[in-house]
């Protein structure tokens, strides 16, 4: 590969970076809209796009796929372990970790 071709593959990786933290911010953008109107399948397609933007974000960053699922999980199992209060109010991070353990079978 040129240098050139290596410079404007740079420009391009940086742009579409930029790109993803914009459709971050409009996704959240979206989601608070969503609640407001509680419309179940709005606030769904919301944290759905979220998540596709964070895993394209973390490929673009450097970080592939399953780098970041260890390292979502690992936050899930210190956030059991150091009783945050969601776990402790409603066992949500149990919840997630059986979900993301049946997930792997």
């Amino acid at each position: 590969m040129s240098v050139f071709n290596q410079g404007t593959d740079i420009a391009r990786n940086i742009k579409v970076i930029e790109w993803l933290k914009t459709e971050l911010i409009g996704t959240v953008s979206a989601l608070f809209k969503a609640m407001l109107k509680n419309s179940e399948e709005a606030i769904e397609d919301a944290l759905a796009s979220m998540v596709v933007t964070i895993y394209v974000l973390a490929r673009r960053l450097g970080i592939n796929f399953s780098q970041l699922d260890v390292r979502v999980e690992s936050k899930v199992r210190n956030g059991i372990k150091e009783k945050h209060e969601i776990e402790d109010w409603y066992g949500d991070l149990t919840a997630l970790l059986k979900y993301l353990s049946d997930q792997k079978r």
